[in-house]
Order: C-alpha cells, then structure tokens, then sequence
C-alpha cells in the first residue's frame, strides 16, 4: 500500500532528519546513533512498539527539543534517510579534520 504525500512533504521530513542528524553530530554520537538504528532495524516491524520501547534513549539522546523526532524516526523511510545523513555528515567531518 502507497502512502501517499502532500507536495513539499518530502522537504519538510528531509529538513527534520537533517536537524536531528546535526543535533546528534554535535553531541559527538553520531557512530552511537547510527549503530542503535541498525541494531533497532529487527523492531522496526514491531512499529509503534518498538518505539515506545526505545523512547526513553532517544529522547535521553535528542533532548534538543527537535519538533518532529518522532515523525522521523515513525517509518523506515525516515530512519532509513536519518542514517543516511549521519554518515554524510559523518564523512564530511573526517574531510575537514
């Protein structure tokens, strides 16, 4: 089943998973995330659940007062395009050292 998005929608999660992968960077936990997410790929299918699960973490992790988190971290996609980021930022950062 296609969900399907309101026009702009796909700027709007990109600039939310870019402001939490830039919060996460500055924290210094970006190798950390990136390896929670992964390791929390088998519970994604458990949705909802797995979610309330691991709130306590992230919001131990994101407590920058990022709006929109959950929407991020609500589907695949959103996880998928956080990870992503992390290591581009990740890899730019090596660049500049």
């Amino acid at each position: 089943m296609s969900e399907s998005r309101l026009p702009g929608q796909d700027e709007v999660q990109d600039d939310l998973v870019d402001a939490v992968a830039r919060e996460v960077q500055l924290r210094g936990l970006t190798t950390s995330m990136v390896l929670f997410l992964e390791a929390s790929r088998p519970y994604r299918a458990l949705g909802s659940q797995a979610m309330l699960f691991f709130d306590p973490v992230l919001r131990g992790i994101l407590t920058g007062g990022i709006d929109g988190v959950d929407r991020v971290l609500a589907d695949d996609t959103g996880i998928e395009r956080l990870i992503e980021r992390l290591e581009e930022l990740d890899e730019e950062s090596r660049w500049d050292s």
